[in-house]
């Protein structure tokens, strides 16, 4: 299926992990997003199947499951499956404050790269993301992929804490933060929009294959939504 080469391997006793290729290609995100959507609905025995940019984990309710029977059976079904998913998830839009008073590296990432703040602006807005992972912390899309032109490697000393919202960029990666939490991205600018909700179904908006596209707004707006500067 999608042809790709799927191997797997015992992560525990009750988990296994499913590779899906060996090399990361945005436009599988919603078709391998859709694999582990199918694992997840077709087999009682299975709890959680989040997925990767190339990967699957698949974790299971019960150590009774043989593993090593039900990765050959796994691989087998994904080998028959022929998938008729879209080849793009749903469009989110997100409004975003671009400014360094809620994204303190806007200056740093348009120095670094030879821009000024409003290129970057207009070239990270500029584009179409794709949700091609979901970890980290709940609700946390790695999103790709970042135009060259303002990719920008991680902080090497991470910052304690990132203000929920914040924008961020990581290499060809960006990201929205959903929560408080430390990282190490390089922040440019913040969202006003929750996207996690423990007292929600779903969680959080995202799902594997999903686009994201940034748009920019102005202070009054931003603050209007719900966001504090």
């Amino acid at each position: 299926m999608m042809g790709m080469k799927v191997n797997w391997a015992p992560v525990s006793e009750t988990s296994l992990m499913l590779y899906l290729g060996d090399e990361i290609d945005v436009k599988q995100a919603p078709l391998i997003g859709e694999v582990a959507r199918r694992i997840k609905a077709e087999h009682q025995e299975v709890c959680e199947a989040p997925a990767s940019y190339t990967s699957i984990l698949v974790q299971v309710h019960s150590p009774r499951v043989k593993l090593d029977e039900f990765g050959e059976k796994l691989v087998a079904m994904i080998g028959r499956s022929v998938v008729t998913e879209k080849a793009e998830g749903k469009l989110i839009e997100l409004p975003v404050y671009y400014h360094p008073d809620v994204g303190p590296d806007l200056e740093r990432v348009a120095c670094n790269n030879g821009l000024t703040a409003e290129e970057v602006i207009a070239i990270h807005a500029g584009r179409d993301y794709t949700v091609c992972a979901i970890g980290f912390a709940p609700g946390f899309a790695f999103l790709a992929d970042v135009d060259a032109r303002i990719a920008t490697p991680r902080h090497e000393r991470p910052r304690a804490k990132v203000v929920t919202g914040s924008v961020g960029i990581a290499d060809r990666q960006t990201a929205v933060y959903p929560m408080d939490t430390p990282g190490g991205w390089h922040l440019i600018g913040r969202c006003p929009v929750p996207l996690y909700d423990p007292g929600q179904i779903p969680l959080s908006p995202f799902e594997l294959g999903d686009r994201v596209r940034f748009v920019p707004v102005e202070r009054a707006d931003y603050i209007e939504r719900g966001g504090h500067v």
